[in-house]
């Protein structure tokens, strides 16, 4: 694996072999003996605002013994205009590697094609793939395998969260519920093509029913802030709360990658009912993001 592009890009074997490196890293928390980033530098290029995916990439290069140079896009050429490929071309004979999180995921994938350099697609409008494989890791953490799983997602089922859930689950074969509003399901061409065990419907309550994950995000993601009221009138039911957990039934995890809006896509009750399991998501990010970073061929 030259670059963590999508999810979409990779088999069921890598993506197992990142959650076992996942659960390596982070028994052995804390600086690499074998500081397998020594001597690199990697780029951080964020066109978007960041909390986890910034702190646990900047903290997990360290960590390898490698060094982070965060870049907004005003900071570089980039935000003037200045076309991917170059900007590429320019990293490639400087950077070790590059951290991206934008909006055109063909941007991404330009970037690594030109640059030549490791390349990690950290968040675009089309996938997010560091944030699914830490949401696989911690579900094989707590549930001991994802054999059998059947997660329910809640919301914008054609947000990138969403997106990048259809392929992992038709590449690890788990069943996946995607309850959304009709004007926000995922194309059914995209299901077509993932194929695997998804259904998509606008019943909350009936994708809840026997799930044993229960997940949700924002109703308004970043760069969709001008449909902000629509977004608000279409999701109102789309909601985890107290009906989604009993339709569940037994003891789901319920899950949320934050930012969380309490009384929008989850009530203030269960998220602080399962905030050990939200938080440890969130943590989690770090372990899985410095298992792609060493695994990443040079």
């Amino acid at each position: 694996m030259k670059h963590l592009l999508s999810i979409e890009s990779l088999d069921a074997a890598t993506i197992h072999g990142i959650l076992a490196r996942a659960a390596e890293l982070k028994h052995q928390r804390g600086p690499h003996p074998e500081a397998p980033l020594a001597g690199e530098c990697w780029a951080l290029m964020f066109s978007k605002s960041s909390t986890r995916t910034r702190l646990s990439f900047e903290v997990g290069i360290r960590e390898l013994g490698g060094q982070p140079i965060f870049l907004a896009a005003n900071d570089i050429q980039l935000g003037r205009g200045e076309p991917i490929r170059d900007t590429a071309r320019v990293m490639g004979r400087m950077a070790h590697g590059a951290v991206i999180r934008t909006f055109a995921q063909a941007d991404v994938e330009e970037f690594a094609a030109l640059s030549g350099i490791r390349t990690i697609n950290a968040l675009t409008d089309e996938e997010h793939p560091c944030q699914i494989l830490s949401d696989l890791f911690t579900i094989a953490e707590k549930r001991g395998a994802l054999d059998g799983l059947t997660v329910t997602f809640i919301g914008d089922g054609d947000c990138n969260v969403a997106r990048s859930w259809i392929w992992a689950a038709a590449r690890l074969g788990f069943a996946l519920r995607i309850a959304a509003p009709s004007k926000f399901q995922p194309p059914a061409e995209l299901v077509r093509r993932a194929g695997g065990n998804i259904t998509v419907t606008t019943d909350v309550l009936g994708a809840s029913d026997g799930a044993d994950v229960l997940y949700t995000d924002v109703w308004v993601s970043m760069g969709k802030e001008d449909e902000a009221a629509f977004r608000l009138a279409q999701f109102g039911g789309y909601q985890i709360n107290r009906a989604a957990v009993d339709a569940a039934g037994g003891t789901p995890l319920v899950m949320h990658c934050l930012p969380a809006y309490r009384g929008k896509e989850i009530t203030d009750d269960i998220f602080e009912a399962n905030a050990p399991t939200i938080f440890d998501q969130a943590e989690n990010r770090l372990h899985a993001q410095k298992a792609v970073l060493t695994l990443l061929e040079k």
